[in-house]
């Protein structure tokens, strides 16, 4: 399918889902690591909108975002379809995938970034978030059923990096006993061996994260 390569960094979790996907597929790429405290004019030129990573370069061709670029893989590459035939339940996944973007993602980075009254109310939307998902999740092994698939892979991020965050900040979210399908979804997820084999060590990302959360609180603000 000709040249293939992957602009992300290892420690973000948009970057991660899209090599989730090329592995679970079994598609051969070239990872190019980008800096992001420093941008290369490679990631300027490759996404002058957004000027983020992941961005995928397939023949040439550009696709940023990560759900597009999941969307573009799972539409060029058949085998081992992330995405169910059945239009209604397709059109279910990417709805999920976006609330999981647009309402889990934000209120939980929201929840660690900040203080006092924000940092309250942030939690509060992650909480709510979670509840919904584990609701969605009850008597399922994944999103999509007994195999791994496109919402999972978004899911992701809260599955491998809000322990993190929950570890660093003490956001106290991720319980067991509160949310018992999302947390038994989380278990299956990481021991899936293409997950378990391409996640960022602990370790590191505790560093770095804490390091990122620091610098953020330390920066004044208007308010």
């Amino acid at each position: 399918m000709g040249e293939l390569k992957l602009i992300g960094n290892f420690t973000s979790p948009f970057s991660r889902r899209v090599e989730w996907a090329l592995k679970l597929k079994g598609i051969e790429y070239e990872y190019i690591g980008e800096d992001l405290t420093n941008k290369s004019p490679s990631l300027l030129k490759y996404n002058p909108v957004h000027k983020k990573i992941p961005v995928l370069l397939h023949n040439g061709k550009r696709i940023a975002e990560s759900l597009v670029i999941l969307e573009y893989i799972e539409e060029t590459w058949k085998e081992n379809p992330l995405l169910p035939e059945d239009p209604y339940e397709k059109a279910m996944a990417r709805f999920w995938a976006k609330f999981i973007d647009e309402k889990c993602l934000p209120s939980g980075r929201t929840a660690f970034f900040s203080q006092g009254e924000e940092r309250e109310k942030a939690l509060e939307s992650t909480r709510e978030a979670l509840k919904i998902l584990d609701i969605e999740l009850k008597g399922k092994k994944f999103f999509g059923g007994e195999t791994i698939g496109f919402v999972d892979l978004v899911a992701g991020c809260i599955a491998y990096w809000l322990p993190i965050f929950d570890e660093i900040a003490e956001m106290n979210l991720l319980f067991e006993q509160r949310f018992p399908s999302f947390y038994a979804w989380r278990e299956n997820f990481i021991k899936v061996a293409v997950i378990k084999e391409n996640v960022p060590p602990q370790d590191q990302m505790l560093v770095i994260y804490g390091e990122r959360r620091k610098k953020m609180l330390a920066v004044p603000t208007n308010k």
